[in-house]
């Protein structure tokens, strides 16, 4: 037929040569008139290598029985529709390697003879993706699943051990005032336990929902970012978990420690660098002067999540717009180091409370946290002969400051 012909000015050629899908155009015999660059290069054939040929050349032969009465079907009818109606289809390429495509069929009559233009789209990239976001959903429940059982067991050790301080008591009167700190404590457990679980825990459950609605190639960065969301709330959940077995380590006495030779400015370095992805907008850190040539020989693990929980309340605890100062101070035998803020402010009257597990300042109360961060950190300061004080005024920020041995002493 002429208007399939290879000519100059042909406008089917002009048309089909400027899309990206791959277009194949078949007759009353099922028989190839024609196909554009792009459903050559899909398949794999030269420009005009597929004339004449039967459509099944494309077709895995486990299909091609069903494919022939649908075309059959589709000369007889009008209107354009799309092949499969939910169910999987695949090509096959000159090599005979088989891929996933979607094709769309439009019957079309042109001089008395009948026609069925195919649409054909290569998905390979998108079911890999498919297959890739099943199988991290599926990672992504089996690690909620063990990150639970160990709440479970974190709890159960928390119980077991207050139950044990219980049985220590001799004196019925102290027996009593331990036994309504201990329910105080419960309650306020659960309470934290509820809120910090649920709230990351339904961050989880959103994003991940919302993953397998982006299913276009084009959506991948939305996909991105709900997978980041996903990383991010379970390792926030990872690190409560991390906390609550530190303190248990801390007061069964089976906390270890590491001494080694470092020098200080590896953790400064990674400590800020990490908490700059957390700052708001316009917060910056000040980095601390002239600790290039300071080694220590502490743990240097200790070091780094002192820092960590310092340098984050920091942030967390200030506005946009607002400087945060690390300052080292060298010693003789010690060193000090400052985390100065412009934040919130601790209140006078709640400043004796600070160091308490599970204590939050009445106008911090709605941000996320445990508040067992700085008990964690003054329990290990001072099992390596460190220490830990700070100042504060409400309103206008708090300077924390950390002192310990530059060498260990504790052999």
């Amino acid at each position: 037929m002429e208007v399939f012909e290879e000519k100059k000015g042909n406008i089917f050629k002009i048309l089909s040569e400027a899309i990206s899908e791959g277009i194949v155009i078949v007759n009353e015999k099922q028989e190839i008139v024609t196909s554009n660059e792009a459903a050559d290069s899909m398949f794999g054939y030269e420009a005009k290598e597929l004339l004449g040929k039967s459509i099944n050349l494309l077709i895995p032969t486990e299909y091609r029985h069903s494919h022939t009465e649908q075309v059959e079907d589709y000369l007889e009818k009008s209107g354009p529709r799309q092949m499969g109606h939910g169910r999987d289809l695949y090509g096959q390429r000159k090599d005979g390697s088989v891929f996933p495509v979607e094709a769309g069929l439009n019957p079309f009559e042109i001089y008395g003879s009948k026609y069925v233009m195919a649409l054909v789209t290569d998905i390979s990239i998108r079911k890999t993706q498919e297959k890739e976001i099943i199988e991290l959903n599926l990672l992504l429940e089996q690690k909620i699943g063990e990150r639970t059982k160990e709440l479970q067991q974190t709890i159960k050790e928390l119980k077991e051990e207050v139950s044990k301080r219980k049985e220590a008591e001799h004196k019925i009167m102290e027996s009593l005032r331990k036994e309504r700190e201990l329910n105080e404590l419960k309650t306020k457990f659960l309470s934290l336990v509820s809120h910090e679980f649920k709230t990351p825990l339904s961050g989880i459950l959103t994003s991940a929902t919302l993953v397998g609605k982006y299913i276009d190639t084009d959506q991948q960065d939305k996909r991105e970012k709900h997978l980041k969301t996903i990383q991010n709330k379970v390792k926030y959940l990872n690190n409560i978990l991390n906390d609550f077995l530190s303190i248990e380590r801390m007061e069964s006495g089976k906390a270890t420690y590491k001494f080694d030779t470092f020098p200080l400015s590896k953790v400064v370095n990674e400590v800020i660098y990490n908490a700059n992805m957390l700052l708001k907008e316009g917060q910056r850190i000040n980095y601390p002067q002239n600790i290039d040539d300071i080694s220590l020989n502490f743990d240097e693990k200790i070091l780094e999540l002192s820092l960590t929980n310092l340098i984050n309340n920091a942030i967390k605890y200030s506005s946009g717009h607002t400087v945060i100062d690390v300052v080292v101070i060298p010693k003789k035998d010690s060193i000090s180091i400052k985390i100065i803020d412009e934040g919130m402010g601790i209140p006078e009257k709640e400043q004796k409370f600070i160091f308490n597990r599970y204590f939050r300042a009445e106008n911090a109360l709605l941000d996320q946290g445990t508040g067992i961060g700085l008990n964690i950190v003054k329990g290990h300061l001072e099992s390596l002969g460190g220490t830990i004080t700070f100042e504060s005024e409400e309103g206008k920020g708090s300077t924390f400051t950390i002192t310990f041995p530059t060498k260990n002493n504790t052999n």
